[in-house]
């Protein structure tokens, strides 16, 4: 008999790095609507239920569960989808769940985002007291404070407040017991994967001291606070928190314009910035982000290969004054003049005797001004 799985949904090419997106207490995977699509662009996106909670079998878990309970429900259903390593970002609970992975099962994890959590929950009496409640009278209490706990005033999701109200008490109860028991604080030292820390400024369940206190003590670990959020930040301020998780995730302009310096050199950039306007900035954000930032850092091709191909594209459009710019990051990348004459030379089979003219004599002006021709 195949064991039951946490209900999850799946978005995003099946090809590319995996992201796994884990929810608050009290809340479904919906808990991600405004922001997983936007990750699916680069990523294979799954968000999961907690159990008791939106599709997720009521038994999955049980009273005095914990957070590594969890944590290995995930893992069950990473590796039901065939993936041995991912990202993961997750909210409250859903936040413990991933420290949990970074500490006990870092082989697994890439890169991990901690969003409105903590590495323990102001202590275990609170938590044993909601779960006693709501074993005794359900869940309705709570529900019509959903929106105070969750967000600031004025604010609220009907979809995420119902969940509230649908999730199932015994498996609720059982997610309070496992807040109750959790307390990382001494291994946040052993983790290794890359880790962003968001707090919303005004939560009050978990405030930005308890992510600062994760940030002090994980290695290397970058800390975001974000104005005018409160607990369930991927909801209240998605575009805030979705930019924050694709520059940890995927890198950013400043990865991008380092790529950028190498290959080109810091003169050429220097020079570009020099004639940036408030009319072009848009546009050298665009060329450093997506250009510098995402393929030319991409492992798949090498930099020597990337040139090869640049020039050749650059041949065949008749680029010819970007082409003198590549001629020479061509040499930063290690090829050599016969080198880049050979690609020229294949150039003149495949665009074209006139194109092929054009670039040699671009080329060599190139590498006569470097003393190389």
């Amino acid at each position: 008999m195949t064991a039951k799985l946490l209900n999850h949904h799946t978005e995003g090419p099946t090809s590319a790095p995996p992201l796994l997106l884990g929810p608050s207490l009290g809340t479904s995977y919906a808990l991600w609507d405004k922001i997983a699509p936007e990750l699916s662009i680069t990523h294979r996106v799954v968000r999961w239920d907690l159990p008791g909670h939106g599709g997720s079998a009521a038994d999955l878990i049980g009273p005095g569960a914990t957070v590594a309970d969890l944590a290995e429900l995930v893992i069950a259903l990473a590796d039901s989808l065939g993936i041995e390593r991912f990202a993961y970002a997750g909210v409250s609970l859903g936040g413990a769940v991933g420290l949990q992975l970074a500490v006990h099962h870092p082989e697994r994890l890439s890169s991990l985002a901690v969003i409105c959590s903590s590495a323990h929950f102001n202590g275990a009496k609170p938590w044993e007291e909601r779960a006693a409640r709501v074993r005794a009278e359900g869940l309705d209490w709570l529900v019509e404070s959903a929106d105070a706990r969750w967000f600031t005033p004025g604010f609220t999701v009907p979809r995420l407040v119902r969940d509230q109200r649908d999730a199932d008490p015994g498996a609720y109860a059982a997610c309070c017991d496992a807040l109750a028991a959790f307390d990382l604080r001494e291994r946040l030292p052993e983790i290794a994967a890359p880790t962003l820390l968001v707090a919303g400024r005004d939560d009050q369940a978990t405030p930005p001291p308890h992510l600062r206190e994760i940030a002090d003590a994980v290695p290397r670990a970058t800390l975001v606070e974000l104005p005018g959020a409160a607990h369930l930040a991927p909801a209240q301020c998605p575009e805030a928190v979705l930019t924050a998780l694709r520059a940890h995730f995927d890198g950013g302009a400043k990865r991008g314009m380092e790529v950028r310096r190498e290959v080109l050199g810091d003169a050429h950039v220097d020079r570009a910035q020099a004639r940036q306007t408030a009319f072009t900035a848009r546009y050298q954000d665009f060329i450093s982000r997506y250009a510098w930032g995402e393929i030319w850092t991409d492992p798949t091709l090498s930099r020597r290969e990337r040139s090869m191909i640049t020039l050749t594209a650059l041949v065949a459009h008749g680029h010819y004054d970007e082409l003198a710019m590549h001629v020479r990051a061509a040499r930063r990348n290690g090829l050599t003049p016969d080198e880049i004459g050979a690609v020229l030379l294949q150039t003149a089979v495949y665009c074209g005797v006139p194109a092929a003219n054009s670039a040699f004599a671009a080329a060599q002006r190139v590498l006569a001004e470097d003393g190389e021709a």
